[in-house]
């Protein structure tokens, strides 16, 4: 949500001769985007709830663990709201199939994208399929172009609209009772890239053993979502697993599998080093030099692949084998990768004294006036 919403409310203050819808798929999202724009002074006469036929409740309870049904549903569901609109703007791809599936061929496509990662999946086919795409930096432009995905005109580099609502506090907040360094664990939830379901436990048991430092463990939200996690390329399955008590039940533990502090950037910004594999969320952890470390879990031939850049941040280790004296190395050796972390967030996320929101919707307003060079009285793109 952060990495829409905010280009939906500049959205609204910018022109009163575009109407902006927010659908809201969850009741979460809901009360997110009502509560945002009570504290914004917007209007929420637009903001609306849409979800699966309520018939279909307790088959999606089921298949949402699996696959995302709910999400799916819903877009197929509420075809004909999404036929009246002119522009959508989404985070994600999976309502691209509102044009494929659905045929909303008319419907033009916006892509806020959601983090600056360097995963493969970020640059795929369907990431060229939007009529505009808005990007953080200059790297997403690059492999973009490379792969022969966008062109003149079909893009916008605005920055990183989740730093304009999730702003670092003078004062760090403090969440543990004691005065040790603390390591946020943020890995992945997919089967082929992650390190939790060959080496996730052993972390976790590796500090909890040591006491040494403390622990955020705060991975994807998707992680514990879904009971078995599936990769498509390659085809492979996992099962998520449970997570012991002694881990939620230990002082210098904090175990967080998916509420808004695991993605407002409340870790990123508590920690003193980050550890993970392949999350964006490494991204927002560098808006602030600082260590990091890595844990390849699948032999991976990083160095000269782009779809793990980040690597050349910290330190990559093989697994979770003396995982302690791994973090003590990456503390004491960081000043050997604080102009590789500066160089790739400055290529990453292009950060400017204008809001990144409002560069998003004067981005959306052009390309509206473009592709609407006659307009009614009133367009109806919609964010959410």
């Amino acid at each position: 949500m952060a990495h829409s919403a905010p280009i939906a409310f500049e959205l609204m203050r910018l022109t009163p001769t575009i109407r902006v819808t927010l659908l809201a798929g969850t009741i979460a999202q809901y009360e997110y985007l009502r509560r945002a724009l009570e504290k914004f002074g917007l209007p929420a006469d637009d903001l609306h709830l849409i979800g699966p036929p309520t018939w279909m409740s307790g088959l999606a309870g089921a298949l949402d663990s699996v696959i995302p049904f709910s999400r799916i549903i819903t877009l197929l569901a509420n075809r004909e709201r999404f036929r009246s609109l002119d522009v959508l703007v989404v985070a994600e791809k999976t309502s691209l199939m509102l044009r494929s599936t659905a045929g909303l061929k008319s419907l033009k496509f916006v892509h806020t994208r959601h983090g600056a990662g360097d995963r493969e999946i970020g640059f795929d086919k369907r990431s060229g399929e939007f009529d505009l795409v808005l990007m953080s930096g200059e790297k997403i432009r690059d492999r973009l172009q490379t792969a022969g995905l966008v062109g003149p005109g079909g893009y916008a580099i605005i920055g990183y609209p989740k730093f304009d609502v999730c702003r670092p506090t003078a004062e760090r907040q403090r969440l543990f009772d004691n005065d040790l360094p603390t390591v946020l664990y943020n890995p992945h939830c997919s089967p082929r890239l992650s390190s939790w379901f060959k080496d996730g436990l052993a972390v976790l048991e590796a500090f909890h053993r040591s006491g040494k430092y403390n622990l955020i463990f705060a991975p994807h939200v998707m992680l514990f979502r879904k009971r078995m996690q599936i990769s498509l390329k390659p085809l492979r399955f996992a099962m998520t697993g449970r997570l012991p008590e002694r881990y939620r039940n230990c002082p210098h533990i904090l175990v967080d599998v998916g509420s808004e502090r695991s993605t407002d950037m409340s870790y990123t910004e508590a920690a003193d080093l980050y550890l993970g594999d392949v999350s964006s969320q490494i991204y927002e952890f560098l808006r602030r030099p600082r260590p990091c470390a890595f844990i390849d879990s699948h032999g991976t031939v990083w160095r000269n692949d782009s779809n793990y850049r980040h690597w050349h941040c910290g330190p990559v280790l093989g697994g979770a084998d003396d995982l302690i004296s791994s973090i003590d190395e990456a503390f004491a050796g960081h000043d050997g990768y604080v102009a590789a972390q500066q160089s790739l967030f400055t290529y990453s996320i292009d950060v400017s004294d204008k809001p990144s929101s409002k560069r998003g919707a004067e981005a959306i307003l052009s390309f509206v006036r473009r592709t609407f060079p006659r307009q009614p009285d009133t367009l109806d793109p919609v964010a959410g």
